[in-house]
């Protein structure tokens, strides 16, 4: 059994690592409300582009675009060029939350085609190159901490260049999402090509003026080419803040644990140390009883001599 001063200190270590967990806890909540507003005074004008796509693909279901699923397939390709923008977060502490992205990806490249990741979060950076069996754009190096819209929109733009270039087929985006105030799920979504099919059915949802006319001035490309970009951004700064709102909430939900068992750890140490302390003082007052009866032994020793004397 672990003596009283090594209790002592092993209670005191972990009064102090709560304090961390607790200040961590509190930190990512206040994170995590700063993210819900950013992205909530956001979603409105993102929101009304989706629909304005969806209305001019519904008025001209024929055009194609470079932009979305219907445009004219190059039969020449056998090898699609697949990019993943992958979105973890720059440290741990935060439970599974960056490895179940790590899985999903390693799941898809797994699948046929040539493989392209885009970095943003060290972890996943840190993770992935040490693979040498996958390109990874070491120029794009972003951080997960304080996504902002400036920021998806450079994420954007690179990814929208290789892709009129012709140097990327598809684009998806791995990032995580939340469930419930309780659990997060990562997911993928494809950014490009946009599926025709999605915004046609949002449209027959949403659109309620039949008959309408629309005229798309100067034309309906051009409209798109504006439209698209922006819609990208918006997409892709969702997944940034909600990526990062699912780190928040996993660093919680790690740092309550933690809390919790550090206070299990110290009811278990106050039981022991009470115990020891109980012992040593039961072994003191032992000492102290049996020393006043050597004592008291002693002491009738001395006074049988004496007597004896006296009578001699």
């Amino acid at each position: 059994m672990a003596s009283a001063r090594e209790l002592q200190d092993r209670i005191k270590s972990i009064k102090d690592t709560m304090k961390i967990t607790s200040a961590m806890y509190m930190i990512s909540s206040s994170k995590l409300q700063r993210a819900k507003k950013a992205l909530s005074d956001t979603e409105p004008y993102f929101y009304n582009l989706q629909a304005t796509m969806a209305r001019v693909l519904s008025h001209m279901p024929e055009v194609e675009h470079l932009y979305f699923d219907n445009r004219i397939e190059d039969e020449r390709e056998t090898v699609k060029k697949k990019g993943y923008i992958v979105i973890t977060a720059d440290k741990g502490l935060a439970g599974a939350y960056n490895m179940n992205v790590i899985k999903l990806v390693n799941e898809k490249l797994e699948e046929p085609g040539e493989h392209h990741l885009f970095m943003v979060g060290e972890i996943g950076r840190h993770y992935f190159m040490k693979r040498k069996d996958v390109d990874m754009a070491l120029e794009f190096q972003w951080t997960a901490q304080h996504p902002t819209m400036n920021r998806a929109r450079m994420i954007a733009e690179t990814i929208i260049d290789l892709y009129k270039h012709e140097q990327l087929d598809e684009v998806y985006v791995v990032y995580t999402q939340v469930v419930n105030s309780m659990k997060m799920a990562a997911v993928i979504d494809q950014v490009l090509p946009l599926s025709t099919v999605k915004f046609t059915q949002l449209s027959i949802k949403e659109n309620k003026k039949d008959g309408e006319e629309l005229t798309l001035v100067p034309s309906a490309t051009a409209v798109i080419n504006s439209i698209v970009p922006n819609y990208i951004t918006g997409f892709l700064y969702g997944a940034l803040v909600e990526a990062f709102a699912s780190e928040q909430n996993a660093r919680m939900l790690a740092m309550q644990t933690a809390t919790s068992s550090a206070q299990g750890m110290l009811h278990e140490l106050s039981i022991a140390y009470n115990r020891v302390r109980q012992a040593a003082i039961t072994q003191e007052i032992t000492e102290v009883i049996g020393g006043a009866k050597a004592l008291k032994k002693k002491k009738k020793k001395l006074t049988g001599r004496e007597a004896v004397v006296s009578n001699g």
